[in-house]
């Protein structure tokens, strides 16, 4: 039987179709499953380019239209973000004649689904990312957003800021600060004599000097902390980071002697493994199953409510005296889609949500989770951050807070931590290890920057 030209025309669609959404499948920056923050992925090849879209004239409120801006978040776990997202919405729309905000809430596979909205005429105006990346970029997904800082850019955290700014302008506004750290019992380090470790000797004999047998020196994750955001930290503990523009930059003899340190940890018998709980629960440190734990902020809340005055914070160790401690830190950011028909409209949307009104950064970020405002003035004058294990945070923050570059992808951060798992968890040799991946992902740096 011959088929119609219509059965062949939808036949082709559906194909095509399916291998737009298939390539939009692959994540990349941050790494784990495991870890709290939602992980992201690079723009799919396939969109359209920015010198190849032809933006739609904005429609004007003046002219009577109304101007819908669609604005897209990936499901929160704190309960009240939803409605909080519809409240200020809704604040906006009744003070902005012409404009309407509505808000979806995407459950699931945030990402995938946002990859295919982008390359649709029908995509979201206003989008969450946790990092802008050169991909996404040189797809033209991505609205330069820097007149939005004028006058107000050196208030933000700059280390935040670098995660959205590529090639020196910014493509997201900072929304949520996630700081990263080691929490840990005052009293028990007390009573063992030993101070607040300050490197990884230090850390080592510390983790140690606390082990009872019954309640373990330290928590890093149940995987001993090889597939987490620590990985990072450890890198910038090391006095290193992961790329130095066009060259990969964590093969250092600082870093191998990192994960040689690590490594020691590991096989030392003085870390908690088979914990009900992953790393990002205060559980383990709470319930006294170990005296120190990596976890981020968030969980600030809830182990002082139960360790009252005995919680104290402190950075990463550094790998020795030539280097510095650090502190890892992630986020979420504001982006505005490149190809909007209404870029004007969710600019000023975007200004007056994230960048004017302190006071939404503040809720969004304390009244339901606990993360930090990305304003430095919206941070210091909220009341929950002013005192104790929170305030030592924000001081650690801007002393040590780091992140990877923008141009770190998911293949990247595969190989890097295929290489540091084998390390850790089969006792692999950190030079060889470091080898590999260095070779792995200075091909998948030379495929991304000559696309």
């Amino acid at each position: 039987m011959k088929m119609s030209k219509q059965f062949l025309f939808t036949l082709m669609t559906t194909i095509l179709l399916i291998a737009m959404l298939a390539a939009c499948g692959e994540q990349s920056a941050q790494p784990t499953p495991q870890a709290e923050p939602v992980q992201e992925e690079p723009a799919p090849e396939e969109a359209v380019g920015a010198e190849e879209a032809a933006p739609a004239e904005e429609e004007s409120s003046e002219a009577g239209e109304e101007i819908i801006i669609q604005h897209w978040y990936h499901q929160y776990g704190e309960d009240g973000t939803f409605e909080a997202a519809q409240r200020y919405a809704a604040e906006y729309s009744e003070q902005t004649p012409g404009v309407t905000v509505e808000v979806n809430w995407v459950p699931g596979d945030y990402f995938a689904a946002l990859n295919a909205a982008l390359l649709t005429e029908g995509g979201p105006d206003v989008f969450e990312l946790q990092t802008a990346d050169i991909a996404r970029v040189k797809a033209g997904q991505l609205e330069p957003l820097d007149s939005l800082f004028e006058g107000v850019q050196d208030d933000f955290n700059a280390t935040a800021l670098s995660r959205v700014t590529v090639d020196g302008k910014i493509y997201g506004v900072p929304m949520i600060i996630d700081p990263q750290l080691v929490f840990y019992r005052k009293s028990a380090l007390e009573e063992a004599g030993i101070e607040p470790p300050q490197t990884m000797d230090e850390l080592i004999a510390a983790a140690a000097a606390l082990d009872t047998g019954r309640v373990k020196g330290l928590y890093l994750g149940n995987d001993l902390g090889s597939a987490s955001y620590l990985l990072y930290m450890s890198t910038f503990a090391a006095g290193t980071t992961m790329l130095d523009g066009n060259t990969v930059a964590f093969n250092t003899d600082q870093n191998i002697k990192m994960w040689q340190k690590k490594q020691e940890l590991a096989q030392s018998g003085n870390l908690l493994v088979g914990a009900p709980t992953e790393w990002w629960d205060p559980s383990a440190l709470v319930d006294g199953l170990a005296h120190m734990q990596y976890i981020g902020l968030w969980a600030t809340p809830g182990m002082l409510a139960a360790m009252g005055d005995d919680l104290g914070v402190m950075p990463w160790p550094a790998v020795d005296d030539s280097a510095q401690p650090a502190v890892f830190i992630g986020g979420w950011n504001q982006s505005i889609n490149a190809n909007s028909p209404h870029k004007q409209a969710a600019m000023d949307y975007v200004k007056w949500l994230w960048i004017e009104n302190t006071d939404i950064q503040q809720d969004w970020n304390l009244s339901y989770g606990f993360h930090v405002p990305p304003r430095k003035s919206a941070a210091t004058s909220a009341d929950p951050l002013k005192s104790g294990p929170a305030a030592e945070v924000l001081q650690l923050m801007d002393e040590y807070g780091a992140t990877p570059s923008v141009l770190w992808t998911g293949a990247m951060d595969s190989a890097y931590i295929d290489a540091h798992s084998e390390v850790l968890l089969n006792g692999a040799d950190p030079t060889e290890m470091l080898n590999q991946a260095q070779t792995a992902v200075q091909a998948e740096l030379d495929s991304l920057l000559n696309q």
